[in-house]
């Protein structure tokens, strides 16, 4: 298949794929034929309505934060029983706090076992809502949003700085920078819309706090996670990278890419974390099917080399994305890096069946690398 060709057509595919698999509430599946995937992530649907408003499609993109909308508001009351408790100095156990991911309908995922408590998802969906009226030309936040983004606002304020889980569900004990990243991006954008002095306060301590407690002392790099010590203090959990550090710069700009601290972090990621195929894997160590490459990270790379002015490698990175796709175009979460894979890889597969396909949040990555360079 001619590469050129297949990159343009897989954009349609792409759009097509995530207006296939919006529920009628408008709730994006992260995937329909994984059966663990099969509700909607406030992180994974806030980047998909990212990507479907810069594409314009702009309706499937208010249909999603009209979705969220109507489940934040319906948290009101619990939110509120969270930050009394909080303001109390009782101790609130993780289960208690607002979950990470929902059934298509709206409904609570209240009986499984999923790690909920994740924050990212919170400050993703702020700033994903201030992309989406940027894009609609709303200068003023729609009343009917009201309660739901100021119940956010408090929600993130209070607890920004409780382990919690990181992006991939995992390490619940942690502090992870790149939650902070979405915390911090989502607060930033809202600041338009909203007039709140407390958040302009948590926004200059959690930029603070990355920069005193999670940089490697050697490396100069940002580590994947921290954890809280007694006496108020913090260690490294994992002093490697992870490829979520890249959402440090972009989107939530926290670090311009050229600060040293972030442009150390960059240039971990590519030589740690890019395997010689071209693709990004998350974390040195990872045992999830093995440790493969991630469609969405690459691309994520790709987004940054693009706005640091690396045409070449931005390209090189779609190119590579597009050849992941399967003959109907339909783009997995990740792939093997190994040849013949793991016995992780393996392990996996017995357990779970083949990687996430069609992911909703690979096609969106995609879409949004494919803009920058083609529109």
């Amino acid at each position: 298949m001619n590469t050129a060709v297949s990159i343009h057509h897989l954009a349609k595919i792409s759009k097509q794929v995530i207006q296939y698999n919006q529920h009628s509430s408008g709730g994006y599946v992260a995937c329909p034929l994984f059966s663990h995937y099969t509700f909607s992530w406030l992180r994974d649907g806030s980047f998909i309505a990212y990507a479907m408003d810069i594409t314009g499609e702009r309706e499937s993109s208010e249909q999603f934060h009209q979705w969220v909308n109507r489940v934040l508001a319906r948290q009101k009351g619990h939110v509120d029983y969270l930050l009394q408790k909080h303001q109390n100095g009782e101790a609130i156990a993780q289960h208690e706090f607002l979950h990470t991911r929902y059934h298509l309908d709206g409904r609570d995922d209240d009986h499984s076992e999923w790690g909920h408590f994740q924050l990212d998802g919170y400050g993703a969906w702020l700033w994903g809502l201030v992309e989406h009226w940027k894009a609609s030309g709303q200068s003023v936040m729609p009343e009917s949003f009201r309660v739901s983004v100021e119940l956010t606002i408090r929600y993130l304020c209070a607890f920004w700085q409780q382990p919690n889980f990181d992006c991939w569900e995992e390490r619940n004990d942690q502090i992870h920078p790149s939650t902070l990243a979405c915390i911090y991006g989502g607060l930033t954008s809202i600041k338009a819309y909203v007039c709140d002095t407390e958040m302009d306060e948590v926004i200059g301590q959690i930029r603070r706090f990355l920069l005193e407690q999670c940089v490697h002392p050697e490396t100069g790099c940002f580590v994947k996670s921290i954890r809280p010590i007694p006496n108020g203090q913090y260690e490294i959990s994992f002093d490697g990278v992870d490829a979520s550090l890249m959402w440090l710069t972009e989107p939530f700009q926290v670090f311009p890419p050229e600060h040293p601290m972030m442009s150390a972090t960059l240039g971990k990621i590519k030589a740690d974390l890019q395997t010689d195929h071209g693709g990004v894997r998350r974390y040195v160590g990872d045992e999830y099917y093995g440790g493969g490459e991630w469609l969405l990270l690459t691309a994520w790379q790709g987004w940054i080399e693009h706005k640091t002015g690396k045409r070449e490698q931005a390209d090189q990175a779609l190119e590579w994305i597009s050849r992941q796709a399967d003959s109907l175009g339909r783009m997995p979460e990740q792939v093997p890096h190994t040849s013949p894979p793991s016995d992780s890889y393996n392990q996996w597969v017995e357990r779970w069946g083949t990687p996430a396909s069609p992911l909703l949040w690979s096609h969106a990555m995609y879409l949004v690398l494919y803009s920058q360079l083609y529109e």
